[in-house]
């Protein structure tokens, strides 16, 4: 129990800190904020007060007093116009705090979680990080309206109310002393043990969201295999599960409410007996009567809404836990800062590296060792599983290594940014997913500050402008979630003609043309000519047909390179792998001859 209580503690601590490195930039607002809440807080207090002696100069029925009650009815407006200041004070200044809040920490929290590595992607659905996103921005909003502003405003009007019942009676102010003592112990006692309910309440909603968008994120492949029934089974599961989780933890919050409601009632009959019995004795009057019937009904309404301010409080912890976890979280690949790369020639030199894959402890590099000379084109050829791709992962530091060092222009590339190492390197993936933006904009990526004639040079160069021109909208259109709304070939090309835009000494092919029909490849490997001149080039090649001309071929085969030479000379080891997968090809649905 007490390991949980400091387990909440700390992931208290954690949300706050992440919090205030937000709030801090707008902590005049803040404060005043806060200082508005409390000043309205008093007036509300302190009205009713001069109410009583207004009803009291009434009971005289001395029209003498007639201009003293006056001044006093008076006084008494001018405190409600005042508090009525305060109140629209306290409105916008609300406003203009949660908004400029929100946005920083929508901003802090993306650019946390863009900065994790690719692991960390692979082993999270999208739509659950975006919900754990929403969830931490929706927890500080319920934080400031319920804890910030309600609670504040709930212990300056409960001491308040003790107080001004104690100036007038001091026994009444000692038993609902012992009554908020009682009544808040309860609610913080029970809101605490009953705080593992919320969290898994918590964990229960983010794991729908997390279904629910990888089902509706995969809904082709739901069609393509008449997935509709089970994905829905699937779902009514987790549903289900949420559903019971939401039930419990409201039950506990019904049962809390029965307890405070009981503890209520009790108060009412202790304050209202002894009041009848000291009116029967001349020891207070009928207006005393009404003002403390009156700070009753407050703080009671107070001290209710104590509990759903409690409620609010644990549960936007539980929520805003699940991101200030994930920004706590160290990144996998640390940022280099000794190095800069400038004006790279391009040599690459991988030097005895030997990568262990976590998740299943897979060796796919064991002592492996490659000097790729700058301007030097080669294809890595290999079965699946051999580890092609993870060389380019390796290379753009998408993984971190496990021993050795990979070199560019002899310079370590653990020593550099991230963002210099990738600035550095052009990518055109197998399937490419685009940004559901416009075809100017995605083109645009990789080079962000280009100029539309730029963007459509690099086009037409990769062969985009024909389907491009015959769109209603051209380089305007929205090409969908992924890039849903081309062709994967169409896809394709639009990522070509990224990577010819961005120019970067050093390209990565990852079997760039193998969504693209006889014509069209014909005409992109003609622009991946000029792409590649003057640069280091390394293409991860599936068809072999696109790697003939390649100065050398690199025959990979479980980690380790089996051989390595130009097209010619590799086919005349007859007993070679590259030999061997260049038959199945040449002989097959790919002949070439």
């Amino acid at each position: 129990m007490e390991k949980d209580k400091d387990y909440s503690n700390l992931h208290r601590s954690l949300v706050l800190k992440y919090y205030w490195q937000v709030i801090k930039r707008f902590k005049i607002s803040f404060f005043a904020f806060i200082f508005f809440i409390i000043l309205v807080s008093i007036m509300d207090v302190y009205i009713p007060f001069q109410f009583l002696k207004l009803f009291n100069i009434f009971l005289t029925n001395n029209f003498s007093f007639v201009k003293q009650a006056q001044n006093l009815f008076l006084f008494i407006f001018a405190l409600k116009i005042f508090s009525w200041g305060l109140r629209r004070a306290i409105e916008f200044t609300d406003f203009y705090f949660v908004s400029h809040v929100d946005a920083g920490l929508r901003q802090q929290a993306f650019s946390s979680m863009m900065k994790h590595s690719k692991s960390f992607f692979a082993n999270n659905f999208s739509g659950s990080l975006t919900q754990k996103i929403n969830k931490y921005i929706k927890a500080f909003e319920k934080l400031n309206d319920r804890f910030i502003r309600d609670g504040v405003a709930l212990v300056v009007k409960s001491i308040g109310t003790v107080f001004a019942i104690f100036v007038l009676i001091p026994k009444y102010s000692l038993m609902l002393g012992v009554f908020c003592f009682v009544f808040l112990l309860t609610a913080m006692l029970y809101t605490r043990w009953k705080l593992k309910y919320d969290i898994k309440a918590a964990l229960s909603d983010t794991k729908t969201h997390g279904a629910l968008a990888d089902s509706i994120s995969n809904h082709p492949s739901v069609q393509f295999f008449a997935g509709h029934e089970y994905e829905n089974e699937r779902i009514k599961e987790v549903v289900a599960e949420q559903q019971k989780a939401y039930l419990f933890n409201w039950n506990l919050w019904g049962l809390l409410g029965t307890i405070q409601g009981f503890l209520i009632l009790i108060i009412e009959f202790v304050i209202f007996w002894y009041a009848i019995g000291d009116w029967k004795l001349g020891l207070i009057t009928l207006p005393i009567i009404v003002l403390i019937q009156n700070y009753l009904g407050r703080l009671v309404e107070n001290l209710w809404d104590f509990a759903s301010i409690t409620k609010a409080f644990y549960e936007a912890f539980s929520d805003a836990q699940e991101m200030a976890l994930i920004m706590e979280l160290p990144y996998e690949i640390k940022d280099g800062d000794k190095e800069t790369l400038n004006n790279v020639k391009g040599e690459v030199v991988f030097e005895n590296i030997t990568y262990i894959y976590d998740q299943n402890n897979t060796k796919v590099f064991d002592d492996f060792s490659l000097t790729i000379p700058a301007g030097q084109k080669i294809a890595l050829v290999g079965t699946s599983g051999a580890g092609k791709s993870t060389f380019v992962n390796l290379l753009m530091r998408l993984y971190n290594l496990t021993a050795g060092n990979i070199l560019i222009d002899g310079i370590d590339i653990s020593s550099v940014s991230q963002k210099n190492l990738q600035e550095n390197i052009g990518f055109v993936p197998q399937d490419p997913a685009l940004f559901h933006r416009t075809l100017m904009e995605n083109i645009r990526y990789g080079k962000r500050g280009a100029s539309d004639e730029e963007v459509i040079e690099a086009s037409r160069l990769a062969n985009c402008d024909k389907f491009i021109n015959k769109l209603p909208l051209g380089y305007y259109t929205y090409v969908g979630e992924r890039g849903i709304k081309l062709s994967g070939g169409e896809r394709q090309r639009v990522a070509i003609a990224r990577a010819i835009l961005k120019n970067a000494p050093i390209l990565v092919l990852d079997e760039a043309t193998s969504a693209l029909d006889s014509e069209s490849e014909m005409l992109i490997q003609e622009a991946l000519q000029n792409l590649i001149k003057n640069k280091t080039t390394i293409v991860i090649a599936h068809r072999l047909s696109t790697v003939r001309a390649m100065d050398r071929i690199i025959v990979i085969e479980n980690g380790k390179i089996v051989e390595d030479d130009n097209h010619s000379e590799l086919l005349e080891n007859k007993d070679g792998i590259y030999k061997r997968l260049w038959d199945i090809q040449s002989g097959g649905f790919e002949n070439e001859n």
